[in-house]
């Protein structure tokens, strides 16, 4: 198994101040690693970084192979982020939200149909706007953006937040299969109860650097 992130010291800035302020953290590929720490800890700064949204402005670090300082044309292909607004757009259904998704990154549209089924959307809820939808039924089309999208890299920022037990429920059974399949996974979590049993890896952040990591729960046979 190769390492599938490496950071050395890395630090970011937003104007002088640094939201990262050099942190380092090693996680395997195709494994599951879960965030956890206070309001401003970093972790949504940490994943924006490991999404390439966030700029690089001292260390190192190499995300899937690729140097962030330079990360190069199609990483951000591979990398798919969920973010607490899944970026739907209100005027679109579900299916024309994934297709859009889709075309975005120049992949094919063959896997929405099945991804939007896996997350529960079906029937009317296929032509349904966006903006008619719960706050639930939103996130579950954003899980499905990253299901029909097949990243190597999935960056999950606070996945069980305000939702119902059911779709908690689905966000473990869904990273599971990412993983199994190959993928990676980080997520950020204020909720242990939930990520950390479905983590390899726990990592916990403070003033923007890692200041703690241990095992998580996940068994794979």
């Amino acid at each position: 198994m190769g390492t599938a992130i490496s950071l050395t010291s890395a630090v970011a800035l937003v104007g002088r101040f640094p939201v990262l302020a050099g942190v380092d953290l090693s996680i395997p590929q195709g494994s599951v690693t879960t965030i956890l720490g206070a309001n401003g800890a970093g972790k949504t700064s940490l994943l924006r970084l490991l999404a390439g949204l966030q700029r690089l402005d001292g260390g190192n670090a190499m995300v899937l192979a690729c140097d962030l300082s330079q990360p190069g044309r199609g990483f951000r292909r591979r990398v798919g982020l969920l973010g607490h607004d899944p970026g739907l757009y209100e005027d679109l259904t579900a299916e024309e939200n994934l297709a859009f998704a889709m075309r975005a990154v120049r992949l094919p549209a063959t896997h929405v149909g099945q991804a939007l089924a896996r997350c529960g959307i079906q029937d009317r809820l296929l032509k349904t706007p966006v903006r008619s939808l719960s706050q639930g039924q939103r996130r579950r089309v954003g899980l499905a953006k990253l299901v029909a999208r097949r990243p190597e890299l999935w960056l999950l920022d606070e996945p069980h937040a305000s939702l119902d037990e059911a779709t908690r429920v689905l966000v473990g059974e869904l990273v599971e299969e990412a993983a199994t399949a190959g993928a990676t996974v980080v997520a950020t979590s204020h909720e242990p109860e939930y990520s950390v049993p479905m983590a390899d890896l726990v990592v916990t952040m403070g003033g923007g650097i890692v200041t703690a990591s241990c095992r998580g729960g996940r068994h794979v046979s």
